[in-house]
């Protein structure tokens, strides 16, 4: 097993006439959190999509320890994926819900029960999830990632809806889980959040403008992940 949870190489993704991401190429390492970085359309989330499988690549490659989403025996245990938009049926529970993914990828019962204890929802589990808040419908879909017990997580934009003391559990919680040997790939326009949470960023506009670790980006006193990044994106480098 070699040291990336995940690789995209030279990724081209092309709709029609409009090309989403042109020859993008970067890796996450195991035991890593990456935050992948982008305005608006610059390609993020059809990065994302590709990565997991909910999108063929035009040209170059996404691979999930080592091998296309597709060719994986068992994907849960590889991957867990909360991305912005998936939805949930609001007239269930979140008990219920999680059933449903269980028994969809063949997890143990107690999983459940687990998953819900970890993101802080067990007291709410016989709730409908119409009645959830944001930041709870947040917390169930990290539970819904969790649910295979992978040793990679993708999310998209998983501390909207969030408050101060959820953004924080959510930081902290991250890192515990790359800290036991897990990877997270987080995609976020909340940077200064990301800044206290990241190991490495990936900043996207079509193509890869910035790959590598965060602190070779941001240094010293002054310099802020939000500042860089608006350098690259702004076309006045670094």
């Amino acid at each position: 097993m070699n040291d990336h949870a995940l690789e995209v190489r030279h990724l081209t993704k092309t709709y029609g006439s409009r090309t989403a991401v042109d020859d993008v190429s970067f890796a996450v390492r195991r035991g890593s959190i990456v935050g992948l970085l982008g305005p608006n359309g610059a390609g993020k989330s059809t990065t994302l999509r590709t990565i997991v499988g909910l999108a063929a690549p035009t040209r170059g490659e996404a691979l999930v320890d080592g091998v296309p989403f597709a060719r994986l025996t068992q994907p849960s245990a590889h991957i867990g994926v909360h991305m912005d938009g998936f939805g949930f049926e609001v007239g269930i529970t979140a008990r219920r819900h999680l059933e449903i993914v269980r028994l969809a990828v063949g997890a143990p019962r107690r999983r459940v029960d687990e998953v819900l204890d970890e993101v802080g929802l067990a007291g709410d589990a016989r709730r409908r999830v119409k009645s959830f808040s944001t930041g709870m419908v947040q917390r169930l879909g990290l539970a819904t990632a969790l649910i295979g017990a992978p040793r990679t997580l993708v999310l998209d934009e998983p501390s909207n809806g969030l408050d101060p003391d959820g953004i924080r559990w959510l930081r902290r919680y991250l890192r515990a889980f790359a800290d036991a040997g897990g990877t997270v790939l987080v995609s976020s326009h909340q940077l200064p959040e990301l800044e206290h949470t990241v190991d490495e960023v990936v900043i996207l506009q079509q193509r890869v403008l910035y790959s590598g670790a965060l602190g070779d980006l941001v240094h010293g006193d002054g310099d802020s992940l939000e500042g860089r990044y608006f350098d690259l994106v702004e076309g006045r480098g670094v």
